[in-house]
């Protein structure tokens, strides 16, 4: 199976009754970069392929049903996205633990799985009992884990949580597409862009779920955000959102690094037969070394916009770490959103499924060498 883009974008258009307007054109050249790159490179299997041109697809569909609704709705543009608490760090460093807690507060606003699959209603949906999405997006959790129960124990899934907003980024067409295939084209020609057009869009997407979780009867609040992603764009996330606070995680690289590449190789398996796993280890320890690196750099522009988390203190004490970032952020804590942290902490350490067994080797890298790559990010931000 050929994934072309005029007939994907045909397919979009037949599968919505014949909307047309996708939206801010900049998305055309990441679309056929992506295809590209998919159709060369990534050695989909026919199922992998087949999924592949669900999700595009899907992903301009909702393009042309997102401009039906600004248009439609106007007042829409008019929402207001305060500048975010953003969470970042590597994978595998605790950012999703921190997430889900904070999204306990209903002061924030968030994006549940079930938004970042389906942000656009279902034809014939009421705004106010997105019922339909939500039970989707279970089943597709289920489907998930049931065919790649390794999954689980890597990353939790949950439809009703909140999740990563590089699944809205998507949208763009320049995005993280490698976490699903190995497209080394279409990473170099992401590097070469102004990667701008993602983070408007992302804007615009956040304005898209806060007006519908308006018409729910939830009154928006400071939107807290979560991911790796922004690890290699922070100087954008600083542009499209300013006054942007960023709460940093670290954890050895030592330790992560080779956990990452044990995921993406999961995640590769997906969608190709022919995963290789060192190819993923390498792929991704050079783009995490790089994106690590340019955040220390960014961030020396604006070091009153980052809070430094150690990846075990959110482990062994995530309550104490809670307390340093509503410190960071001013804003008072509530004890009844501390109550309900404490109660989703106990719960959450029910979810914990099996172990996640890698090693450097496995991925083509060695304990030393990622010690070296690493030495300076390790010299500032890891305590012994």
């Amino acid at each position: 199976m050929t994934l072309t883009p005029d007939a994907l974008l045909a397919e979009a258009r037949e599968q919505t009754g014949g909307l047309r307007d996708f939206g801010d054109a900049r998305f055309r050249p990441g679309l056929e970069a992506l295809c590209t790159a998919l159709n060369t490179e990534a050695r989909l299997s026919e199922m992998g392929a087949g999924i592949f041109r669900q999700k595009l697809v899907t992903q301009l569909a909702n393009r042309l049903r997102v401009e039906a609704a600004f248009s439609a709705h106007p007042e829409i543009a008019n929402e207001t996205v305060d500048a975010p608490v953003v969470i970042v760090g590597l994978p595998r460093t605790g950012t999703t633990k921190l997430h889900r807690l904070l999204s306990r507060d209903p002061r924030f606003s968030w994006m549940a799985f079930w938004e970042s699959q389906f942000p656009v209603p279902f034809p014939g949906e009421a705004l106010a009992a997105p019922t339909a999405r939500i039970q989707a997006a279970r089943e597709m959790v289920d489907m998930m884990t049931t065919a790649m129960p390794k999954l689980t124990a890597i990353h939790p899934m949950n439809a009703d949580e909140a999740d990563e907003e590089v699944m809205l980024m998507e949208h763009s067409f320049m995005s993280a597409f490698n976490a699903y295939a190995d497209i080394p084209g279409y990473d170099r020609w992401l590097d070469a862009q102004d990667q701008t057009p993602a983070y408007d869009y992302l804007r615009r997407m956040l304005q898209f779920l806060q007006w519908q979780q308006r018409q729910r009867g939830k009154t928006p609040g400071r939107w807290v955000l979560k991911a790796p992603h922004h690890l290699l764009r922070m100087h954008l996330l600083l542009k499209v959102f300013p006054g942007v606070q960023v709460i940093l995680t670290h954890r050895d690289p030592v330790q992560s690094i080779p956990s990452i590449a044990s995921f993406i190789h999961t995640l590769w398996g997906i969608y190709s037969a022919e995963a290789n796993a060192h190819a993923a280890g390498r792929t991704w320890h050079d783009l995490m070394h790089r994106a690590l690196y340019h955040t220390m750099d960014v961030r020396q522009t604006a070091p009153g916009q980052f809070l430094d988390v150690d990846f075990r203190d959110t482990v062994k004490q995530p309550m104490a770490v809670v307390e340093k970032i509503y410190d960071f952020i001013g804003l008072p804590r509530d004890a009844d959103a501390e109550a309900r942290m404490r109660a989703w902490l106990v719960e959450d350490e029910k979810t914990h499924q099996g172990g996640h067994d890698y090693s450097a080797p496995q991925f083509g890298l060695t304990d030393d060498g990622i010690r070296d790559a690493f030495a300076e990010y390790r010299a500032q931000h890891i305590k012994a």
